[in-house]
């Protein structure tokens, strides 16, 4: 059967199982527009190709499956191109399909020509251009599993606009099964040992290869070693955080007696997780010359082991997997609980309880308002800012699957992600965190939200500032303010002008009914909190970070 090359395409990803593809329409790719009103396979609209792009990422870190893009050359490319970031970061499975210009233009410097080769080369896993539509299945295989094996990430694949247009009655490709490598029975046994041999040991789970079973695997695993476990930034869903043997995360303002623990600890079993500069606070509670314990690494992709830290044990392979032998090695439970494990714990819930910040609005009591009211599979979203902060600290994960967030830091993406968290997962309540910064960098999506009947709920901090560069501007350069200082619009108008539903929250108390009334109007709604300047931080106040500046 003849087909031009957009068909092929389309035909192709139904064959991989794609359901949902997010775009912003370009002429390049008119073709693949077309094959898709035949097909099963739903097309999201977005109003910024970084939106569409975020969105196909977050699809990724919930399905495990790539999430896809389709986004015109040139500009549409540029801006997709923080979406392709966060999806290499964060080991994200992801595919991102560009127009290109006609073949024969090629190297005129062309309308909008770009060499996607040299342009995302440094951050995909692979960047091809496809010249021939009868090698379209061929290049969609192989994107496909480039992206979900070994350590996953980004596609990138270039479209020239002739190259769709045109015929072939090449045949669709079955895809190509994906395996990971086996887990021996001698590096079950080495593991085991090495454990049993550790005064000090801590589990650290992370990266994105994970599932619900391998979060109570890893629960069941901890209990029997008897050993603490900590998780990575932003994968705090790694494992049921009401576990006794959970003890927090290695993130960003880390709790200070977790990262005295991760010091002084004696082995670590590192689970999926690369491991670099935000889990050790910038390489100095553990040194990469001189770590001053074992480092036992578990990671899907030979290529990361060795890359900063020496692992006196390195295995090749997913994390789940390991946890799966693990169990299966029937390790023996150990008759006295360890002190180690328990003030592991303790720490973390000492952690937990809230400090008060300044203001009528704390956000403290909100979140933990939240962590004990939601679902236990409510979905969490944000993006990058010190708002988060309180999300990270007093929250309290309780299912792999509802911490959606950017390991990357890249600002914007939290509302774009519930987007299409929600998208994936309708019947669960999707509530997005985002600063009055972060938010402005993508809530033109609250179109594509009421467009699609998304009942997304952003609450936005709004201190009228970027925090987080604020914060380190005061300490820096003390009473010295210099680009922090926002004009934010009136959110709540603007989200009603969407056609969404809004609530001003200027008291904590008003919070819970505002909250209510959000979730009762089914409509895409922002709660706008109304924070006090000066609670800047979880722990420190905007005075305080000056006065810091100021002894330094």
């Amino acid at each position: 059967m003849t087909r031009h090359g957009g068909k092929i395409l389309v035909d192709q990803l139904q064959l991989h199982g794609v359901r949902r593809v997010f775009s912003v329409p370009g002429e390049s790719f008119l073709a693949v527009l077309d094959g898709l009103i035949d097909s099963e396979i739903e097309n999201i609209v977005c109003r910024h190709e970084g939106g569409a792009a975020m969105m196909a990422e977050a699809t990724g870190k919930l399905t495990g499956t790539p999430g896809i893009a389709f986004v015109t050359r040139g500009p549409g490319a540029s801006n997709a191109s923080a979406g392709i970031h966060i999806a290499a970061q964060d080991s994200t499975p992801m595919i991102l399909f560009v127009g290109q210009i006609s073949r024969g233009h090629k190297d005129r410097e062309a309308f909008q020509e770009v060499d996607y080769k040299s342009f995302f080369g440094s951050v995909a896993k692979w960047v091809a251009e496809i010249d021939d539509p009868a090698r379209l299945p061929e290049y969609i295989n192989r994107a496909f599993h480039t992206a979900t094996s070994g350590r996953p990430g980004p596609v990138v694949l270039s479209l020239p606009e002739d190259m769709l247009s045109a015929a072939s009655d090449i045949a669709s490709r079955p895809p190509t099964a994906v395996s990971s490598a086996g887990v021996s029975r001698d590096q079950i046994s080495e593991i085991v040992k090495r454990l049993d041999g550790a005064q000090r040991p801590l589990i650290v789970a992370g990266g994105s290869i994970w599932s619900i079973a391998a979060a109570k695997q890893l629960e069941t695993l901890a209990q029997h070693l008897d050993v603490p476990v900590v998780t990575t930034f932003r994968r705090q869903d790694h494992i049921d955080n009401r576990s006794k043997y959970f003890a927090g995360d290695l993130g960003v303002g880390m709790n200070p007696t977790l990262a005295n623990r991760l010091k002084n600890a004696d082995l670590l079993l590192i689970l999926g997780a690369r491991f670099g500069d935000i889990a050790t606070a910038g390489y100095t509670l553990v040194d990469p010359n001189n770590p001053a314990k074992q480092i036992i690494h578990v990671f899907p992709d030979p290529q990361e082991h060795g890359r900063v830290y020496r692992a006196d044990l390195a295995i090749t392979a997913r994390a789940d997997d390991i946890v799966s032998g693990l169990l299966a090695a029937k390790p023996k439970q150990k008759a006295t609980p360890s002190n180690w494990t328990s003030s592991a714990r303790a720490d973390y819930e000492a952690w937990q309880v809230p400090q008060k910040t300044p203001g009528d609005v704390r956000m403290e009591a909100i979140v933990k308002w939240l962590s004990d009211t939601m679902s236990i599979d409510t979905i969490m979203t944000n993006g990058a800012g010190n708002y988060a902060a309180w999300l990270h600290r007093y929250f309290c994960f309780k299912s792999y699957g509802t911490q959606i967030a950017p390991t990357s830091g890249s600002m914007g993406y939290g509302f774009p992600a519930a987007i299409a968290a929600k998208i994936e997962n309708p019947d669960k309540t999707v509530i997005c965190f985002a600063g009055d910064g972060c938010f402005q960098m993508t809530l033109n999506e609250l179109s594509t939200a009421k467009q699609y009947g998304v009942n997304v709920i952003v609450i936005v901090a709004n201190n009228g500032r970027y925090g987080t560069i604020r914060m380190h501007q005061e300490k820096t350069y003390p009473g010295r303010v210099s680009g922090t200082d926002l004009a934010n619009p009136d959110f709540v108008a603007l989200a009603r002008a969407y056609g969404g539903h809004g609530e001003y929250v200027e008291k904590t108390e008003d919070f819970a009914p505002a909250f209510e009334r959000a979730r009762a109007s089914q409509l895409p709604s922002v709660i706008e909190l109304r924070i006090d300047p000066e609670a800047l931080a979880t722990g420190m106040t905007l005075t305080q970070a000056r006065n810091l500046g100021k002894k330094s």
